[in-house]
């Protein structure tokens, strides 16, 4: 059976917000040849976003033998001789960043696509130089292409690209600037808010990543012009013990979005992440988490078609999970790689139970199906032939704790 449209029913239960729904029913039928979305005992969600990863850095296990570090600098000088940093070399090794299609780097990336796939992400920032079109098509899901960037303000582009004014104006107010800001607790990070100011980046569109250093003054400049900050709490309490002031930013209205960093550093996924928020910091409600991995995140990536809302036709981005708690923000907070029935991108199912994929018109050739948790499960391409390729490379197996094979 093919879909050919998507229907929300009035049999669905929605959140104030309209966001989410609980349902009692199968996917079934209608007489109009639509597929109609009833899950026995589930929720469903709109597809998340993970707002900061570095993709093809989703290497294990994690770095910070010498930590706390004053900045992310630091880290950076262990991590490139971290033993970690040494298996991956066999893999990959860069001389920058700038074409992620070469040295089995692709392969990386796909990786970190399918780590977030895992965890029910349809849309991710990939914080890198902005690659060639060949990068973003080889994704199954919405890797964003229309930004700009700069790797830090310290260390400005020193993996690639132009400089930090050049990149900004290539944006014309249009799509964001993603850039390391006050990533730190030492004076030089608490001066980087300065040259941003002076460099002319404190705008509107500009995505501030981290922001651990900023004073409430700087914080208040930041809500002024409505810039966004990317937060990864578990990253910068890993590496840092420190992270910036969100009681504050949040009483400032601003646009606070949550995003995983890569594995070297942070969660293995973008739940995982929820869950560290929703444990470390109990001020912020359920509700307002959700919003950080839906609408705040479209807002900051200035997304046209995706509002964080159940999209309710053949185009849909849609998470279906288990229920595992009547209150659907408390359930998302319970969720884990397993509970994940379906996840569909715009539309076409991208994982989940195979017993769903006879709503779809499916190509088998096209899926990697597997066993986890005692349940069929299918993932569209197939990660398995790139464990096999690094497998074959390092001469023994890699285990990516990811992925639930």
């Amino acid at each position: 059976m093919e879909l050919t449209n998507l229907l929300v029913t009035a049999d669905f239960k929605l959140t104030e917000f309209g966001n989410i729904c609980v349902t009692d029913d199968k996917f079934s039928e209608d007489s109009s040849d639509n597929i109609v979305v009833n899950c026995h005992d589930a929720v469903a969600y709109p597809g998340l976003i993970n707002i900061h990863d570095h993709l093809a850095d989703n290497w294990l296990p994690r770095i910070g033998a010498d930590r706390p570090y004053k900045n992310k600098s630091e880290w950076t000088k262990e991590l490139r001789e971290s033993e970690s940093l040494l298996e991956r070399k066999e893999v990959w090794q860069p001389e920058d960043y700038s074409d992620l299609t070469e040295n089995n780097a692709m392969e990386l990336a796909l990786l970190g696509m399918y780590k977030n796939i895992f965890s029910g992400v349809v849309i991710i920032m990939d914080h890198v130089p902005l690659q060639k079109k060949a990068y973003y098509d080889n994704f199954f899901i919405n890797v964003i292409s229309d930004y700009q960037q700069g790797h830090s303000v310290s260390l400005k582009n020193w993996w690639g690209g132009k400089s930090l004014e050049s990149e900004y104006e290539q944006t014309d107010g249009n799509y964001p600037f993603v850039i390391h800001v006050a990533e730190g607790s030492d004076s030089n990070t608490k001066n980087e808010f300065d040259t941003l100011r002076e460099l002319g980046l404190l705008k509107k569109n500009v995505l501030m990543a981290q922001a651990t250093n900023l004073t409430d003054k700087e914080l208040e400049e930041v809500a002024e012009v409505g810039a966004s900050i990317a937060w990864s709490p578990a990253s910068n309490n890993f590496l840092l013990e420190k992270s910036f002031n969100y009681q504050r930013a949040k009483q400032l209205g601003i646009n606070i979005c949550l995003g995983t960093d890569s594995t070297l550093s942070g969660s293995l996924n973008i739940l995982d992440e929820i869950r560290f928020v929703r444990e470390n910091y109990p001020e912020i409600s359920k509700r307002e988490i959700f919003k950080m991995v839906t609408e705040n995140p479209a807002k900051a990536l200035m997304l046209k078609d995706y509002n964080g809302k159940i999209e309710a036709d053949k185009q849909a981005n849609l998470l279906i999970t288990k229920k595992k708690s009547d209150d659907p923000f408390e359930n998302l907070l319970k969720v884990n790689t397993e509970d994940i029935e379906l996840l569909l991108y715009r539309g076409i199912p991208i994982t989940g139970l195979v017993e769903y994929l006879k709503f779809f018109s499916w190509d088998a050739k096209q899926y990697y199906l597997f066993e986890y948790q005692n349940a069929k499960r299918f993932v569209v391409g197939h990660p398995e032939r790139i464990l096999d390729k690094i497998n074959d490379i390092l001469g023994y197996k890699k285990i990516f704790d990811y992925l639930p094979f």
